[in-house]
């Protein structure tokens, strides 16, 4: 046969691939624990869960040996699949519950213990106590070790995006016509659930009771929202109070100013970071676009916690109120926060540093040290308080994925938990 001709014959005949045979056996069988590699982040978030006080949620389990009931996870589990996730920057307990199926390192947590994203969703909010109490006993370790001194401490909020959109922010009349609906929709339902008129199974009829009931509450707590937002603005404005509007569906959350410049609902969590170590030492969420008055309330909580109180204190300019400065230098902590309209006050040919007419001891004492070298030399260390914000950016800290001001502190609990856990092997590994 001439080349030509094998060429015919090599073109008619089908092409040769090799295909799958889902019959076969895996050549290469692993255990649970071959999933990952010794020393992957995973192994280390269960050795330092380990770490933790779990007694007081093994407390809250009602089932024990030798009785009858359902035996449920074990927390130890839910809590280094919830740190590990927040390390990933996994927010969603929908996702996480799928990954506790598709990737190794969460498989491996789960350690063939099934979960499920309702049970993941209701664990990460509901404990938030414990959170920060296991925050406190992880900074007091360190300051027992050395790691951290609380000799400086900064403190900044972040703005991040609440779970509701901005269309949902309604005047006191539309959120009354809603409620009315609301109440006229759950009023109905309980009238065909009576008649038995819809044939639904058991869970249908609970998943329709509870958004109709959830959807009521909602509202509810959205016109007493309103109505504090309204007395606010009437406070700083006569007859402003008519504009205010409330979310309909996280009633909790406020219109703020982003980094953008752009307004939309958000909260501003606040972190108190150890500027040494850069461990956070304190945390709060506040639904206010501003920081003012926020130093003494987080100063509060340093102090309860550790039974002491940094030398030195760093904020923004956001921060510097006057009764703030004046409380915190009244608890012998030295502020370093810009004066505000420094420059302007400079064109004019005025000293802004100089005490001025009213000033307080301590609001005094913070202008004339403020237009010092030193102060301003030292002033450059604020600056770490941002790589703590970027952390969490980092670990998708943009939208909160939950509603309510209880259930968004409980999350960013978590982060701080896991930022601290993560900062503690470092500067450990960093003395060794």
């Amino acid at each position: 046969m001439d080349s030509q001709n094998a060429s015919k014959d090599v073109a008619a005949r089908p092409p040769r691939v090799n295909s799958p045979d889902r019959s076969q056996v895996d050549p290469n069988p692993r255990s649970l624990d071959e999933l990952i590699p010794e020393g992957h982040e995973a192994r280390t978030v269960w050795e330092l869960t380990e770490t933790l006080d779990m007694e007081p949620l093994l407390k809250q389990i009602k089932a024990v040996e030798g009785h009858p009931g359902r035996t449920p996870i074990d927390p130890r589990i839910l809590v280094a699949l919830w740190l590990y996730a927040t390390i990933e920057g996994v927010a969603s307990a929908r996702r996480l519950a799928k990954l506790c199926y598709r990737d190794d390192p969460f498989k491996w947590i789960r350690g063939g213990v099934n979960v499920n994203h309702h049970t993941l969703g209701d664990f990460r909010v509901q404990h938030a106590d414990w959170l920060k109490e296991q925050v406190t006993q992880l900074v007091a370790v360190m300051l027992l070790e050395g790691l951290i001194t609380l000799n400086r401490v900064g403190q900044d909020g972040m703005r991040v995006r609440a779970c509701a959109g901005s269309g949902s922010f309604k005047k006191k009349e539309t959120l009354d016509k809603l409620l009315v609906l609301a109440q006229e929709q759950w009023d109905c339902l309980q009238k065909e659930f009576e008649t038995g008129a819809p044939e639904l199974s058991a869970r249908q009829r609970a998943a329709r009771e509870r958004a109709a009931r959830e959807r009521l509450e909602r509202l509810q707590r959205a016109k007493e929202e309103q109505q504090k937002i309204a007395a606010a603005r009437e406070a700083r404005k006569k007859e402003d109070g008519e504009n205010a509007r409330a979310s309909f569906t996280d009633p909790e959350s406020r219109k703020m100013k982003m980094a953008d410049g752009g307004f939309r609902p958000a909260y501003n969590p606040q972190f108190a970071t150890d500027l040494d170590g850069l461990v956070i030492v304190g945390a709060g969420v506040i639904n206010a676009g501003i920081d003012g008055g926020q130093m003494d309330p987080m100063l509060e909580q340093i102090e309860g916690n550790q039974g002491q109180l940094p030398d030195e204190y760093y904020t923004d300019g956001g921060f510097s109120t006057k009764d703030d400065i004046e409380k915190v230098g009244q608890r012998g902590v030295t502020v370093f926060t810009p004066v505000k309209e420094e420059k302007k006050r400079l064109e004019k040919g005025k000293d802004p540093f100089a005490p001025q007419k009213g000033d307080k001891p301590k609001v005094a004492e913070w202008r004339q040290r403020m237009g010092t070298p030193e102060a301003k030399e030292k002033y450059k260390q604020r600056t770490k308080c941002e790589w703590t914000n970027a952390m969490c950016r980092q670990r998708n800290m943009w939208q909160f994925t939950v509603r309510g001001l209880a259930k968004v502190k409980a999350v960013v609990w978590w982060y701080v938990l896991a930022h601290n856990l993560l900062r503690g092997v470092a500067l450990r590994a960093a003395q060794a």
